[in-house]
Parts: C-alpha cells; sequence; structure tokens
C-alpha cells in the first residue's frame, strides 16, 4: 500500500518515486547518487510526510553528496519563492528569463494607456517583431494558485490595451506557482498565455529557466539568507549578477575564507547556463 504524502495545498496524493527521480534527474544528480537519496527518503515515508519535509530530506542529501550547483538547481522552486515577499524581484527575474530567451526591449513596471484606463503593465517585451504585455503574480506560498478571476482580469486589461493606438500582439499572465483548472482552461480558450511551474506541460517556468541559463540568486547554497537579502535589497537578483571581486563579496559580509566557494557555486551554475544556451542554438 502506498504512502500518502501532504502537498503544499493540503491535498494529499500517494507518493511518486518516478517524480522524486525526475526532479533529481533534472537538478543533474548522478545515477548512483539518486538511487541513494531516494532509499534514504522512502526509509523515511510515513503516512501524510508533507512534500516540504520530503524536499528538505533531498536537498540535504545532495548538498553532502553532490556537487553545489546540483543543489542550488535542485531547489530552484524554492528559491523562486525566497525573491519575496514583494513581487518586484521577481519581476526582475522574469525580465531576466525573456532576455536570455532572445526577447529585446524587455522592460519591467511600463505605465501604459487602455482606451477606457490607465494600466501598470509588469512586463513589456518585443520577440520576432510580436509585441508582448504581461502580468507577473507572485505567490509567498507554493500551495496558492493563481485562479480564474486573475485571469479574466488580465485578459480584460489586455484587451482595453489592444484597443488603444499601441499595437500588442500577445497578453501573457506569468506566476511562480501553478494554475487552477479553470484558469488554465479560460486561457486555452481566451488566447491568453499562460506561464507557471509545470505549465504549459513540458514548457513550464522551471523549464525556461535551465534553457535560458537563469538561475536566481536566492538558489545559492554558499550564502546566508542575510546575505541574500541585502543583494536584493541592492536590486540584484540573478547569480550572473554579482560582482565577485573580494571588495563586493566584503561589502556584503561574506566571510573572507568563504569567497572562493561563492565563487566555484556561481561560475558552475552559470555554465550550466551557457551550455544550456550553446544546445538549444546548436539544435
Amino acid at each position: 500500500m502506498s504512502v500518502l504524502i501532504t502537498k503544499m495545498n493540503g491535498d494529499q496524493e500517494p507518493f511518486n518515486r518516478k517524480k522524486l527521480e525526475r526532479s533529481l534527474r533534472r537538478a543533474g544528480a548522478h545515477d548512483e547518487i539518486r538511487e541513494r537519496i531516494i532509499e534514504h527518503i522512502e526509509a523515511e515515508l510515513r503516512e501524510g510526510i508533507t512534500t516540504e519535509e520530503i524536499y528538505r530530506h533531498a536537498f540535504e542529501r545532495l548538498r553532502i553528496e553532490e556537487q553545489r550547483p546540483v543543489a542550488a538547481r535542485y531547489s530552484v522552486k524554492r528559491a523562486v519563492l525566497d525573491l519575496g515577499p514583494s513581487g518586484y524581484p521577481f519581476e526582475t527575474f522574469v525580465g531576466g528569463i525573456f532576455r536570455a530567451l532572445g526577447y529585446t526591449d524587455v522592460r519591467t513596471g511600463v505605465a501604459m494607456q487602455g482606451k477606457c484606463a490607465p494600466h501598470e503593465v509588469d512586463l513589456t517585451a518585443t520577440y520576432e517583431k510580436r509585441s508582448v504585455i504581461a502580468e507577473i503574480k507572485f505567490h509567498n506560498s507554493l500551495g496558492t494558485k493563481t485562479d480564474l478571476k486573475v485571469a479574466l482580469y488580465v485578459r480584460a486589461r489586455f484587451d482595453d490595451l489592444k484597443k488603444n493606438t499601441v499595437p500588442l500582439d500577445e497578453g501573457w499572465l506569468i506566476t511562480n506557482t501553478r494554475f487552477t483548472r479553470n484558469a488554465a482552461r479560460f486561457g486555452q480558450c481566451s488566447g491568453l498565455r499562460l506561464l507557471g511551474w509545470d505549465y504549459p506541460r513540458g514548457r513550464g517556468l522551471e523549464v525556461l529557466i535551465d534553457e535560458a541559463g537563469v538561475h536566481p540568486l536566492t538558489a545559492l547554497t554558499t550564502l546566508t539568507q542575510q546575505q541574500k537579502r541585502q543583494f536584493l535589497d541592492d536590486s540584484i537578483v540573478l547569480c550572473r549578477e554579482i560582482d565577485l571581486s573580494s571588495e563586493s563579496l566584503r561589502r556584503y559580509q561574506v566571510a573572507e575564507d568563504r569567497h572562493d566557494e561563492v565563487r566555484d557555486e556561481v561560475k558552475r551554475l552559470c555554465a550550466i547556463g551557457k551550455r544550456a544556451q550553446e544546445e538549444k542554438e546548436s539544435t
């Protein structure tokens, strides 16, 4: 009989060994380490264990048994969550993803006039001469989903802006968590493009993060929470934006004997992103 685990939203589902194995493989964990971690998790299973507890167990084992970039990649979902509590760093992060994917003239927090009302648009961009606007919804809990009413008002804002003289080709709704079923159905029916965790399937936010090679600095395991917050307060959101000079690291209170560890983890993460981009361009 399978063990029921408790998800962030309180729902329960049977423990899925293959799902855990896929997440470890996506992070880059080696075969034998994946197997050891899964066996460790299965030994810890009990009825009602939370997905957060399973994540923490797996993350700690990765930190011990694997190279740091693997643990950092595995933690990316929580790392994006740690960009909060405000939504501004997440908007900046999404802008970085769009730029890395080839979008141009990417801007955040743009004031635009619709036919009936003014609007503050979270993100605007251009791709192959197509004009894009996006509403970006950040949630502070992984169990919170973006629902139908949000999709409805985003579509209404897009329609109002499109009626004005500014040409618009695509309206997006982007979130760091998931969509309700009704929101997803409305997006498909109305032509509103949705991007969230594991949505669209196979092209969700987690896939684009890897494809773009853009990682939030909150994924780094070599920085403390306080140090990460200091970087975010200075509008530094991406790993590759960090100045790795000793002078800069000291300014953020990184101990001298930790400088090389931070540099190594950042460089390895950036190298993963560079390889992903090269592989995309070669296909």
